[in-house]
């Protein structure tokens, strides 16, 4: 069938490189057997005049002819002491000259020498095989490289070759009902089906098909998900690559591959081509602290041409996905080539439920999960990561020997993805101990006593991850703007736990390094970008997370003065001193509960928000919405709300 996707090559025989060390060696053994040096004996060699004025003197008897080589053996007389003679005799060779000697065979006639011929040897097979052992050694060393890459789906004569595969739409699994929580996305890409489907009808008034549809969101928002519902959707060929798979050592190749996956893909026109993460292949051009990289560029821009060259391309729709889109090369983002842009967002509340219900399909959950609740505990997750909770919370079930998963278990796999794992081994003095949960008992005051800060969940001074202890925070609804008052109380919860550290210690510990890094962060973001502070009102002085890996801020001068930079440091400076102090007077007016809170931490190690508030005297139904445990839920209120 022509759609029918490439077989994959069959794997390499087991041992395969030990076989072929050991053809190697036996081969070496071989010529060294046929070529033994050991076999022949020691023989002089004599110029070849030596050897006519031995045969004039009647020392040599015999000689042997072998092409132009001449072997013989010299006689000598040796008087021994005793006055006696005896033979020695020596062996020895040489050569005939290049010029023919006419006097040589008389000589030897005269002389009685007895000669002996031999024709000269031919280059016999143990020979033929020794001088192409190098070529023989090669051939396999090659035959083996090949195997290894025929064993990895790659192939020197395919290495220009696309790596697009064609989706089967007959395997196709994923559809726009498995797809929850974009809405507009879906919309957008069920439109571009429709327009290779049916181009005629979307012509009639003059208008042209968009040419490429870039998917823009963060991590696990769910753009190739997106992309695998489109193929399962269309019915057109649905050729898909990654951006990975154009960038090669060589430059030229990642070019060649864009040519070739375009040509395949008119050749099934109409078609969608989907590049995920396109970035790697995208990113600007001439960028970079080390300039430009040739192949990248060469292949961005090949991907340009095709996408809207001098050819015309109407017939097949390119699909996009990134996370980075603040790093892409501006041609690749005009229209003409990426003519829409969607944004998959983080998914809101109402999403996150929809979203759970789809991948709750093939989870056995029992009774007591409240999926209603799962989604307003997870504020910014994505989708990606509510499978894994989901996931997470069944494997979690299943060690326990449980039938299907409860409550506890996804309240469990909350923790452990948001907080880490329990940290085993992590011993504490009863100093240390004490100073912990006061640090902690110190967030958890402020944040009750502040108006505008979210409602505490449960606070632990149980090791977890990187951190010792924790106080989390449950917000009543998803935000995504931010008021004033509420960015300087949760500044002010963060600096809870140093206050507390102090007032009832009078020290300060390494505990609160990462609620400072925080709050630094956020004073900074307060004074440069949101333009809250009194002293630089309504003013944007640049981005606190600069691009520098593109470089384009080394060369780039600061945008502000020195005088201006001094200022925002006092203004940074101002602020977090405000929040500090505030929350010292917080905790000096409400000493007594802040003791009793951290008594209860030591005794319990875990105190949920409403036991917190109670403390406080305040009323957890006020807040039963957001303070209700996804351990300890509340079974009269969810049966009411049902």
């Amino acid at each position: 069938m022509a759609n029918e996707p490439p077989r994959p090559a069959p794997p390499a025989p087991p041992g395969l490189g030990r076989t072929i060390y050991l053809w190697i060696f036996l081969l070496l053994m071989i010529s060294f057997l046929i070529w033994n040096p050991f076999e022949r004996t020691a023989v002089d060699s004599v110029s070849y005049s030596l050897f006519k004025e031995q045969v004039r003197l009647g020392n040599i008897e015999e000689v042997m002819m072998t092409g132009r080589e001449i072997e013989g053996s010299f006689v000598e007389q040796v008087e021994n002491p005793g006055g006696d003679q005896t033979q020695a005799i020596s062996r020895f060779s040489t050569y005939l000259p290049s010029v023919d000697d006419p006097e040589l065979l008389p000589l030897l006639e005269e002389n009685n020498v007895q000669l002996v011929t031999r024709p000269e040897p031919g280059l016999g097979w143990g020979m033929t095989l020794l001088y192409f052992a190098p070529f023989l050694f090669l051939l396999l060393i090659g035959y083996f490289v090949f195997a290894q890459m025929r064993k990895r789906g790659q192939g020197m004569l395919s290495i220009g070759q696309s790596q697009a595969k064609l989706y089967d739409r007959g395997k196709a699994h994923v559809t726009f009902n498995d797809v929850a929580g974009t809405e507009g996305a879906k919309e957008e890409l069920g439109h571009t089906v429709e327009f290779l489907k049916n181009p005629a009808y979307f012509k009639r008034l003059g208008g042209q098909i968009p040419k490429g549809v870039l998917l823009v969101g963060p991590p696990g928002t769910g753009k190739t998900l997106l992309a695998r519902a489109v193929a399962g959707e269309a019915d057109v060929p649905f050729f898909s690559t990654s951006g990975s798979d154009f960038v090669e050592m060589f430059v030229g190749i990642g070019a060649s591959r864009v040519r070739k996956m375009f040509e395949e893909a008119k050749k099934a026109a109409p078609s969608i081509i989907f590049i995920d993460e396109l970035d790697s292949v995208g990113r600007r051009r001439g960028s970079g602290i080390g300039g430009g990289h040739d192949e990248r560029e060469q292949t961005l821009n090949q991907l340009l041409s095709e996408m809207d060259g001098f050819e015309s391309n109407e017939k097949v729709i390119v699909v996009a996905a990134t996370n980075r889109p603040d790093v892409l090369d501006p041609a690749l983002l005009r229209p003409g080539r990426f003519d829409r842009q969607v944004t998959v967002h983080l998914p809101n509340r109402e999403s996150r439920l929809m979203i759970l219900r789809i991948h709750a399909r093939t989870r056995r959950l029992k009774d007591d999960v409240d999926l209603e609740q799962v989604a307003r505990a997870t504020p910014g997750f994505s989708g990606a990561d509510l499978e894994n909770l989901l996931n997470e919370a069944a494997l979690l079930a299943t060690l326990e020997k449980k039938d299907a998963v409860e409550m506890s278990d996804i309240a469990a796999a909350r923790d452990r993805i948001m907080l880490g794992r329990k940290r085993e081994g992590v011993y504490l003095s009863e100093d240390d101990l004490r100073l912990l949960a006061y640090h902690e008992a110190g967030h958890a005051t402020v944040s009750i006593l502040l108006p505008t800060t979210d409602p505490i969940e449960k606070i632990t001074i149980v090791p977890r991850g990187q951190s010792m202890g924790v106080t989390q925070l449950q917000p009543l609804e998803d935000r995504y703007l931010f008021r004033r008052e509420f960015i300087v109380d949760h500044l002010t919860v963060m600096m809870g736990g140093r206050a507390a550290e102090e007032l009832v210690f009078s020290t300060a510990t390494s505990g609160a390094a990462q609620d400072l890094h925080q709050a630094t962060q956020m004073a900074r973001k307060m004074v440069v970008e949101f333009g809250m502070s009194d002293a630089l009102d309504h003013m944007h002085l640049g981005d606190s997370g600069h691009q520098v890996f593109l470089g384009e801020d080394l060369g780039r001068p600061r945008d502000f003065s020195e005088a201006t930079a001094e200022l925002v440091d006092q203004e940074i400076r101002r602020i977090l001193g405000e929040s500090y102090r505030r929350a010292v007077d917080l905790l000096r007016k409400h000493r007594q509960e802040l003791d009793q809170l951290a008594q209860r931490l030591l005794s319990e190690e875990e105190v949920s928000g409403a036991t917190a508030m109670r403390i406080f005297g305040r009323d957890p139904a006020e807040m039963e919405r957001s303070t209700s445990s996804l351990i300890h839920v509340d079974q009269k209120r969810r049966r009411e709300e049902k």
